[in-house]
C-alpha cells in the first residue's frame, strides 16, 4: 500500500467513526452542535449555522460542500461515494426535508443553489450531473433521475448494457409539484411550474406551466409573475 492509499483509507475510517458516532446523538442533547464541530473537519467545506438533525446518513464527506444556514433534517441520505471527483454542493439556505435521498455516483456533480427547498422523500440521483437553481420548491416524493438504462440489445440483460448520463438542469424559481418525475437530459426553464404527478420527458420553456404524463405545457406565465389563467390543475 502506497502512502496515498494509506491516507485515503485512514480518511474513510475517520469519516465512518465520526458519522456513525455522531448521527445518533439527539439534536436536543447538543447533537447538532457536535455534528457541526466535527463534520466541519471532514467535509470539503461547511458554512456557519448549519443545522443537521440526528439520523442523517452521510458518505464520502470530503466530496460534500455545505453553505451557510443549510438545514438537513432527520432521515436524509447524502451519498457521494465512488470516484474522488464526485461533488455535492448545497448552497446557502438550502433545506433538505425528512427522508431526502441524494446520490452522486461515478464522476457526478449535484448542485442545489441558494434558498431552494427540497420536500420530504425526494430522490435526486446521478450519475449524470444535476444543477438545481435558486429559490426552487421541490415538493414531496418527487424524483430527479439523471441516468437512463440502455436496453437496445434484447440478448443481453439490461443491467449489463450500461446507462446514458446526459444530465438535468432545473433553472431558478421553479415549482416542482408533489410526485413529479424528471428524466435524464431535461432542462426546466426559469420560473416554470410542473403539476403534481407529471413525468417530464422533454424540455420545458421558461415561465411555463406543464402537467400530465408525459408533461405538456398548458399555459404560460406573464412577466409580472402572475398567472394568465386558472391553475387549479397544479398542486403542491
Amino acid at each position: 500500500m502506497n502512502n496515498k492509499e494509506h491516507i485515503s483509507k485512514w480518511k474513510r475510517i475517520k469519516e465512518a467513526l465520526l458519522t456513525n458516532l455522531l448521527k445518533s446523538i439527539p439534536t436536543r442533547f447538543l447533537g447538532g452542535k457536535l455534528r457541526n464541530l466535527f463534520y466541519g473537519k471532514i467535509f470539503y467545506g461547511m458554512g456557519k449555522a448549519v443545522y443537521i438533525q440526528d439520523g442523517v446518513e452521510i458518505f464520502n464527506t470530503s466530496c460534500i460542500e455545505v453553505g451557510n444556514y443549510v438545514q438537513i433534517l432527520r432521515g436524509v441520505n447524502i451519498d457521494a461515494t465512488g470516484y474522488q471527483n464526485n461533488r455535492i454542493y448545497l448552497a446557502n439556505k438550502v433545506t433538505l426535508s425528512q427522508g431526502v435521498d441524494i446520490r452522486a455516483l461515478n464522476n457526478t456533480s449535484i448542485e442545489i443553489d441558494e434558498g431552494t427547498f427540497v420536500g420530504p422523500y425526494v430522490c435526486i440521483a446521478g450519475p449524470g450531473n444535476i444543477k438545481i437553481g435558486k429559490y426552487c420548491l421541490i415538493a414531496a416524493q418527487s424524483g430527479i433521475f439523471a441516468n437512463n438504462h440502455i436496453y437496445s440489445d434484447p440478448t443481453q440483460i439490461i443491467s449489463s448494457q450500461g446507462v446514458t448520463r446526459k444530465g438535468i438542469v432545473i433553472e431558478d424559481d421553479c415549482w416542482i409539484g408533489s410526485g413529479v418525475k424528471v428524466l435524464d437530459g431535461i432542462t426546466i426553464g426559469k420560473g416554470s411550474v410542473i403539476g403534481a404527478g407529471a413525468v417530464v420527458t422533454q424540455n420545458i420553456p421558461p415561465f411555463s406551466v406543464a402537467v400530465g404524463v408525459p408533461a405538456r405545457v398548458i399555459k404560460k406565465r406573464d412577466n409580472t409573475g402572475s398567472f394568465l389563467s386558472n391553475l387549479n390543475t397544479v398542486k403542491h
